[in-house]
């Protein structure tokens, strides 16, 4: 990847974002295994084993890989791979800016992220896969995450006061802001013209919302488990989820309660767990933990 020139650093209010990614975290990738109505994991291997922030990760469509972001020795956030079939860890960005959540565009040919700026900003831009300069694809909104609909259009968690959901038609610009108080865990779902997003409250009975990007029509689809906003999709339309130490399944079209999916290994691993992603193919989990 080409390495962006050089600029002076400047002092800034850290915001909340930044403040979050400096926890240190760690990178765990199971194999899953769906059989029926049982998902089991196993062979647990830290893929990032690094101090510091090794944080949001997200598969390649096609290749075995995981995106995620990790911070260098001057604490800004550069984009790695990781390919779990020869176990190479590769540099997608080495860049004076900070790079977040990183994500395959669906033509495949980018990896779209959030680009901090020293300034404060947050936009959002894609880096070609083959190497070159990022394009920036929205820089008048401080965007915290992002989920691809299709080619054309985006949903976004947008800074503020509070945190708003957008949806974002690329092709004429128009921006709608549609929800409130949302989390940062924005998905596509498997199969589906659809997003989900976290819907919060004053408690912590939060709930998984479906948005229908044809209708734009918004509906509850599950509750959290208590006060935790990360989720995942696997392939069949199961949503994954962790209260922190025990990682759970809820197939939202039958069932109302959360079921804890079985380990046949690395249950003393699992701390602190935030984030999830499941691969295309539904046989593999990465899952984030405490350093």
């Amino acid at each position: 990847m080409k390495q962006l020139l050089a600029i002076p650093f400047i002092i800034f209010q850290v915001t909340s974002f930044t403040a979050i990614a400096q926890m240190g975290s760690e990178i765990l990738l199971f194999d899953l295994k769906i059989k029926k109505n049982k998902i089991t994991l196993s062979n647990p291997k830290n893929i990032t084993n690094h101090p510091g922030y090794d944080n949001q990760p997200g598969f390649n469509r096609d290749e075995p890989v995981v995106y995620y972001s990790s911070f260098n020795d001057e604490g800004r956030s550069d984009i790695k791979s990781y390919n779990y079939q020869t176990g190479v860890t590769t540099s997608v960005t080495t860049t004076n800016e900070r790079e977040y959540s990183p994500t395959q565009t669906p033509d495949k040919n980018y990896i779209s992220c959030i680009i901090q700026r020293d300034n404060g900003a947050q936009d959002l831009g894609k880096y070609p896969l083959t190497g070159g300069d990022p394009y920036v694809i929205i820089n008048t909104m401080t965007v915290g995450y992002h989920v691809w609909a299709d080619n054309s259009h985006l949903a976004l968690f947008i800074l503020g006061d509070p945190n708003t959901l957008h949806f974002m038609r690329l092709p004429t610009k128009e921006d709608t802001v549609l929800a409130q108080n949302i989390g940062r865990s924005l998905h596509q779902i498997p199969g589906e013209r659809g997003v989900s997003f976290v819907q919060k409250t004053s408690s912590t009975d939060w709930q998984i919302k479906k948005l229908d990007t044809e209708t734009m029509a918004i509906s509850t689809l599950a509750n959290t488990l208590p006060g935790r906003e990360d989720i995942t999709w696997t392939p069949d339309g199961r949503i994954i989820s962790s209260d922190g130490s025990k990682i759970y399944n809820l197939n939202p079209t039958k069932d109302k309660t959360w079921t804890e999916i079985s380990l046949t290994s690395g249950r003393e691993l699992l701390k602190g767990i935030t984030r999830l992603a499941v691969n295309v193919k539904g046989d593999k989990l990465a899952v984030v933990i405490s350093e």
